[in-house]
């Protein structure tokens, strides 16, 4: 018998569950069972279903939910690593991306990352030449427009080279297969995927074959498009980690839906899990990363009012500082899981607890009735939940009102 654990961390007992315990049968005959009265299914997907179920089981053994990033390791327990998006919030302007990753660097984040794009080979004709005509193009077609925001292999390098220097992690989501190409030759640490390639498989391998860690958004995707890509990418490269994501610009509240961290964590027990959050504040990567999130990103600029259409919900230096902030307070805040007295709570709960007292004058040879003793503070006597133990017990002196009870005065 193998048991699954779903823990959100090792050091976070209170979201620790216990998903199951199963034999290699056991986890078929439940892979089955779920597929039943959703609709019909086809055989791969079935087998598909049984092959995910019994790898986990004969893995199980040896799993860690572990990956490392430029010697930095995610994993259950550590800290949360934080990816600043800036996307192409750079307005195309390499002087001011290289601000950008200096504010990041100095928010705490662990990297910045950036998105790649070979424009004439991402789009069709139909929508490279399209008009696009409004408050944030940066041309008059949306193939101009996205001309605009790309660097070049030169301007890479420096950014790579800057990165290094000033001591923070970058890399890139490749859009397409010339774009994974391009960012190889400079052995980017690791790569996104993202959420709009969630089925794009010939991309997914291409950029597993290189062999560095994955960070994979799920936005828009169903179970099956997940499962397909993490099937996909596991025997090429483990080195993966799945995000929940919804791709809205910003998205509702109801539709951020963080639970699902707790199904990839799940259902994926082998991997890192992490949330990239497209939601316009800093409170939901608090949530995910009490909920089992080993990664946040958030979308990062350096004015929201600017122009282009990500700044509006993006964080400022500030608000991402604080995500920063928050996220690295929390690990520290969950703890051990041990209940215990700290030193600090010594003096407040001297004001604040309760000692047994004598409630009126008691005589020596008198013996103890529950009338006889009441509770007051400070708490350096015996405790209140002791006060059964003194009931029919004898004053072995006389005390007065008020004088708290020891055992040396009592028979």
């Amino acid at each position: 018998m193998i048991g699954f654990r779903t823990e959100a961390h090792f050091t976070r007992p209170a979201v620790a569950c216990v998903v199951s315990t199963i034999n290699a049968p056991a986890g078929v005959a439940i892979a089955r069972g779920r597929l039943k009265g959703h609709g019909p299914r086809t055989f791969w997907r079935i087998q598909a279903a049984v092959h995910s179920v019994q790898m986990r089981v004969k893995t199980s053994s040896t799993m860690n939910r572990e990956m490392f990033v430029d010697d930095v390791r995610i994993a259950d327990g550590e800290d949360c690593y934080v990816i600043a998006e800036i996307g192409h919030n750079h307005q195309g302007d390499l002087n001011q991306c290289i601000k950008m990753f200096e504010m990041a660097k100095s928010c705490g984040v662990n990297a910045v990352k950036l998105q790649k794009r070979d424009n004439r080979a991402l789009f069709t004709p139909e929508i490279y030449d399209a008009p696009y005509d409004h408050r944030n193009s940066y041309g008059r077609t949306y193939g101009e427009h996205r001309e605009f925001l790309e660097f070049d292999a030169a301007q890479y390098r420096v950014l790579f080279d800057y990165a290094s220097e000033i001591g923070i992690t970058f890399f890139s989501t490749a859009f397409d297969l010339p774009s994974a190409d391009f960012l190889e030759k400079f052995t980017p640490p690791a790569y996104k995927i993202a959420s709009g390639d969630i089925t794009n498989i010939p991309l997914i391998k291409r950029i597993a074959s290189f062999g560095r860690p994955m960070f994979i958004s799920t936005g828009g995707a169903e179970m099956d498009d997940v499962r397909r890509a993490y099937d996909a990418v596991m025997p090429i490269n483990p080195k993966v980690c799945i995000m929940q994501c919804t791709s809205g610009y910003p998205p509702e509240y109801a539709e951020l839906n963080l639970s699902v961290i707790s199904t990839y964590r799940e259902a994926f027990p082998d991997i890192t899990i992490g949330y990239s959050g497209h939601d316009s504040g800093i409170a939901m990567a608090l949530v995910a990363y009490v909920m089992g999130a080993n990664v946040v990103e958030k979308h990062f600029t350096l004015n929201r009012a600017l122009k282009g259409t990500d700044h509006a919900f993006s964080l400022e230096q500030p608000g991402l500082s604080k995500v920063v902030r928050d996220l690295r307070r929390a690990r520290t805040a969950m703890g051990d899981g041990v209940k215990q007295r700290y030193a600090s709570e010594e003096q407040p709960l001297y004001k604040m607890s309760k000692k047994l007292v004598a409630a009126r004058p008691i005589a020596a040879g008198q013996q103890l009735a529950r009338e006889d003793i009441t509770m007051k503070s400070p708490g350096d006597g015996l405790p209140p939940w002791r006060i059964d133990e003194l009931v029919g017990r004898t004053a072995r002196r006389a005390l007065g009102t008020d004088e708290a009870f020891d055992e040396s005065d009592l028979a």
